[in-house]
C-alpha cells in the first residue's frame, strides 16, 4: 500500500516540475524521491509520469491520481496539527477585539497567514471602544485587543504600538461652524461636542471634553451619524469621515491659527497570562507596522 512519503514525493514532483527540484524542496536526495514515485507506480500498477522527455510529464493515470493524492496529504496535515494540539497550550479559540475607529480591512490582511501557522484555532472578532476592550481583556472576554493608545494601561496587560491613524475635527455641511474659518479653538466651546465614552462612562485620554454641552456615544460610527444630523462637532478618524467628506455632507473644521488634526497611536494589547504563547507572539509580529 502506498505511503504518505510516496504521495508527497509524487505531488512535489508535479509542483516543482522535476525529481531533482522536488528533492531540493523536500530536503532529500533525488534517488529517494525517484524511488518513492517508482514504488507508488508499482502500488498503483500504472505509470504516473512520462519520462521520455527532459522533464517528467503526468500521464493520464497521473492526472487522475493527483487530486486524490493532494486530498490525502491535506487531511494528513490536518491530522498532524490536531495531534500536536493535544499537548499544546495554545487556546482553541482566540477572541480579537477591535476599536471601531480602526479599519478592519487592514487587520484582515494578516489573517490568512495566522491561519496557515495555526490552522486549528478558531477566531472570533468583536468591536467596542478602546476602554471597553481593556475591560474585556481584564476578564479575558478577549485575548487580544487592538486599541487607541491610552495614557494608563493596567499592569496585567502587555502592549506595543503598531502604527497610527489620523484624526480631524468635523461637522455637517449645515452646521454653523462649516461656513466660517474660526480664529481659534475657543469657538468650539460655543457649540455642542460629540464625544466617545465607554459603556461604563469612562472617557478616553485623547478624547478631551472641550465644550460644556456634550453628547456621548460609544463608537465613531454613531458619532459620524450624529455629526451628519448637525448635532455637533466631533473628532473622527479620517478613514471613517472620508465618504461623507467626499460627498460633501461632512466638512473639516477650518481654524486660522492651528491645524487640529493629529495622529492617534494604535496598540496591540494582550493579557500577560497569554502574551508569551507562540500564537500571540506571531500575532503581534504580523500586526507590527500595518498602519
Amino acid at each position: 500500500m502506498f505511503s504518505v512519503e510516496q504521495l508527497q514525493a509524487f505531488i512535489t514532483t508535479v509542483e516543482k516540475g522535476s525529481f531533482s527540484a522536488a528533492a531540493r524542496s523536500l530536503d532529500k536526495v533525488q534517488s529517494v524521491v525517484s524511488q518513492h514515485v517508482i514504488n507508488l507506480e508499482i502500488d498503483c500498477d500504472a505509470l504516473l509520469f512520462d519520462r521520455t522527455g527532459r522533464y517528467p510529464v503526468l500521464t493520464e493515470a497521473g492526472e487522475t491520481l493527483l487530486p486524490h493524492a493532494q486530498a490525502v496529504i491535506d487531511q494528513h496535515q490536518r491530522l498532524r496539527n490536531s495531534a500536536l494540539a493535544l499537548t499544546d497550550n495554545t487556546p482553541k479559540e482566540i477572541t480579537i477585539a477591535l476599536d471601531e475607529g480602526i479599519s478592519f480591512k487592514v487587520i484582515a490582511g494578516i489573517l490568512s497567514e495566522l491561519q496557515d501557522r495555526f490552522p486549528n484555532i478558531t477566531l472570533e472578532f468583536l468591536s467596542a471602544s478602546s476602554l471597553d476592550i481593556i475591560d474585556m481583556l481584564k476578564n479575558e472576554q478577549a485575548l487580544t485587543g487592538i486599541v487607541f493608545s491610552e495614557l494608563s494601561i493596567p499592569s496585567y496587560l502587555d502592549f506595543e504600538c503598531i502604527g497610527a491613524i489620523k484624526f480631524d475635527l468635523y461637522v455637517a455641511n449645515s452646521h454653523p461652524l462649516a461656513s466660517q474659518k474660526s480664529k481659534n479653538v475657543d469657538i468650539l466651546r460655543l457649540h455642542r461636542q460629540l464625544l466617545i465614552r465607554s459603556r461604563n462612562t469612562q472617557s478616553s485620554s485623547f478624547q478631551l471634553k472641550v465644550s460644556p454641552d456634550v453628547w456621548y456615544a460609544d463608537n465613531y460610527f454613531l458619532l459620524l451619524e450624529l455629526a451628519l444630523e448637525g448635532s455637533g462637532w466631533c473628532l473622527l478618524p479620517d478613514h471613517i469621515a472620508k465618504e461623507s467628506l467626499d460627498n460633501g455632507r461632512l466638512v473639516k473644521l477650518s481654524l486660522e491659527f492651528e491645524e487640529m488634526g493629529w495622529q492617534a497611536n494604535v496598540d496591540v494589547v494582550q493579557h500577560q497570562r497569554h502574551s508569551n504563547l507562540e500564537v500571540f507572539k506571531v500575532l503581534r509580529h504580523l500586526l507590527r507596522n500595518l498602519l
